[in-house]
């Protein structure tokens, strides 16, 4: 009964929400909620005369000749259709240190002729991506119990590439939930380790909702594997045929044991209430370079932060660990919009003419606008311990947690901290055309990755997406990447200016990008940084044909691609400088204007300067008194292009970026 009220309670928010809307979105303007439920795949029924199958795995060596200015792209393993690669895994685990890659993957296809889609194998490259051995398969489905599927098959899968001291690694650590039948179809995972350079040498571990723990159990978005070893995974305690959210997160541990040689895994709730979102719309996992400092990051509605305008939205909800993920904080959320929001977000992210022509007359504040996240991110810690959430951002449509999806309302963004997690910046990346492509009954999304230098200091964002003329669907995507260095805030150029990246562009994966992603980490060498991307051959409208997996050899950036600043948004310790807002509005080209909050009497100047760094503009206001002050900003003697300006309250300095039409 308790559950029937909960839910009934949440169903009673949105439309109260709805019901109390403040302004008004224009009935034409394209939008999207997330996805309920994945897929599972139609192949037919596995045989149990099957046990394994017998292709042996197979070295690829790609060709030595290409054209420079086009990326190199092999032909790794396959599986035996198009489901099971979604957005929300980690499928592509990087050491560098050890100069390898793998990639998890289900199996069947053309290079396993007759083998089962629900067994699982890996490929590898331990020379950085430049040989392969593919199809190597560690984990076969034998639970039929005269159902539909193999009660063990696998889908979805994670992995982390793990190399204990007492083991005779390196391993893929794995993790993947099962079609175990006892929630909504889900209701187990597989996990263990694979031996990399042995498949045969492998773990088999069932965690499952029916014999293991009370935590309904499906597809966990997060995954986490420590510089020490110590593996994390998140999932929503979630009841899929009732559709409702139980009030927790289902977190699984692993730690390495010398005398099991594989990994001890426990399981537990951590109490989180979503009820206003009827759950989370993806998990992630990440820790710092040491280990010792790690994140669990949520995309959902506990009810804490501030809705605006009777808008309901999803926002990064977070729980930390600083001993190596022994215990865990309550969790903290960050507030998107509104005064006490991100200013990125909330004076930047929407011009006038946007604004215009997303809502009704009268338009809305800045302040009165909802912001939401949209349904997969990605994270990554820097080697001072600070987060980044790679996510796409846009206005809060008028469903609960749906997003405003038409092109040039969303943008790919870094939410970072700089002090641990007590304040919070914005950094876009890019704004892409399109947002989501559907192939069949199943569908992908922009699928937003970070990948970092091994030393996380410098962060590459990728995305999907269809950047064809009048294209409105992701359903004809390219791979784009910028990278970001959060220590000079320069960002990487496209080479026509401030964009991203068209990984594939005149390569063979030219709109035919599906499902890409990248790696958690890139190679570093004399040519720059490696970034390992991954996409699938498959053919759009038959999802269930086999698919052919394709790895992006030789995409890199330079230190000279950095050359693009970003805006500067330095941590404000509690003094007298509170705060300084984004410019509004930005781009201008008569006058704009800039909010300054003094929390004491100080003296106040304002400069702005080039991006070569010439002063341009120096205004001294003198002591100004505690309180509120706005500032303005004259363009008339500016010409166009990226500025900075400066403000200075004592001794305290924020700057940020501008641009003059």
């Amino acid at each position: 009964m308790k559950k029937i009220l909960l839910f009934a309670l949440a169903i009673g928010i949105g439309l109260s929400s709805m019901a109390q809307q403040a302004y008004k979105i224009k009935i034409d303007t394209k939008s999207q909620k997330k996805i309920e439920k994945q897929a599972f795949s139609v192949e037919p029924i596995k045989s149990t005369a099957i046990t394994k199958s017998q292709t042996k795995a197979k070295l690829v060596i790609p060709a030595a000749d290409r054209d420079a200015n086009i990326v190199t792209i092999v032909p790794i393993g396959t599986a035996a259709n198009a489901y099971g690669f979604s957005g929300s895994q980690n499928p592509i685990p990087v050491r560098p240190d050890l100069n390898t890659v793998a990639f998890i993957h289900r199996m069947g296809g053309d290079l396993d002729p007759g083998g089962y889609s629900g067994d699982m194998g890996y490929d590898v490259s331990m020379d950085g991506g430049q040989t392969w051995t593919t199809q190597a398969e560690f984990w076969v489905a034998i639970d039929n119990e005269g159902g539909t599927y193999f009660k063990d098959a696998g889908r979805y899968p994670s992995a982390g590439i793990a190399n204990p001291e007492g083991g005779n690694g390196p391993y893929l650590n794995f993790y993947f939930p099962l079609l175990w039948d006892s929630n909504g179809g889900w209701g187990g995972y597989g996990v263990g380790v694979a031996n990399l350079n042995d498949p045969t040498d492998a773990t088999r571990n069932l965690i499952t909702y029916d014999e293991t723990t009370d935590l309904m159990i499906s597809v966990p978005g997060g995954y986490g594997l420590s510089s020490q070893g110590f593996m994390v995974g998140v999932d929503d305690d979630y009841d899929v045929d009732g559709t409702t959210y139980n009030g927790a997160l289902a977190v699984t541990t692993g730690v390495w044991n010398d005398d099991a040689m594989d990994y001890l895994y426990a399981i537990e709730g951590f109490d989180l209430d979503l009820s206003v979102s009827s759950g989370s719309a993806d998990q992630k996992v990440a820790f710092s370079p040491d280990g010792q400092i790690g994140y669990i990051c949520v995309l959902g509605n506990d009810g804490e932060a501030e809705q605006l305008s009777g808008y309901s939205n999803y926002y990064p909800i977070i729980l930390k660990t600083t001993d190596g993920g022994a215990t865990w904080s309550d969790p903290t959320f960050i507030q998107l919009d509104g005064p006490d929001g991100l200013g990125g977000i909330v004076y930047n992210h929407l011009t006038d003419q946007l604004i215009a022509d997303l809502f009704e007359p009268p338009v809305p504040t800045r302040e009165e606008i909802s912001y939401t996240t949209a349904f997969e991110h990605d994270l990554a810690v820097d080697a001072n311990g600070n987060l980044h959430i790679g996510v796409l951002i846009g206005p809060t449509g008028s469903d609960p947690q749906s997003i405003i999806s038409a092109s040039g309302y969303t943008a790919v963004v870094d939410i970072f901290t700089t002090d641990g997690g007590t304040t919070w910046f914005v950094e876009e990346m890019g704004r892409p055309n399109t947002f989501r492509g559907t192939f069949g009954d199943i569908s992908s999304d922009n699928r937003v990755k970070i990948t970092s230098t091994p030393s996380e200091n410098k962060f590459f964002f990728s995305w999907l997406d269809t950047d064809i003329e009048d294209a409105e669907d992701n359903d004809r995507p390219n791979i784009w990447c910028r990278g970001f260095d959060p220590a000079t805030y320069m960002k990487t150029s496209n080479g026509d200016g401030d964009g991203p990246t068209n990984v594939t562009l005149f390569s063979s994966g030219m709109w035919q990008s599906y499902y890409g992603t990248a790696g958690n980490f890139c190679f570093t060498n004399e040519n720059g940084y490696n970034i390992p991307f991954i996409f699938q051959e498959m053919d759009p409208a038959d999802p269930i044909a086999p698919v052919q997996f394709q790895y992006i050899q030789d995409f890199y950036f330079t230190d000279a691609d950095f050359t693009i600043q970003g805006i500067n948004n330095p941590v404000v310790p509690e003094n007298n400088l509170s705060s300084v807002s984004q410019n509004f509005p930005n781009p201008f080209n008569n006058e704009t204007y800039v909010t300054v909050s003094l929390n004491e009497g100080s003296n106040l100047s304002l400069e702005v300067y080039t991006l070569t760094g010439q002063k341009v503009v120096t205004k001294d206001y003198g002591y100004m008194a505690n309180g509120s002050h706005t500032l303005t900003i004259s363009g008339t003697d500016l010409t166009s292009g990226v500025y900075f300006y400066t403000v200075t309250a004592g001794e305290n300095k924020v700057t940020r970026k501008m641009i003059v039409e």
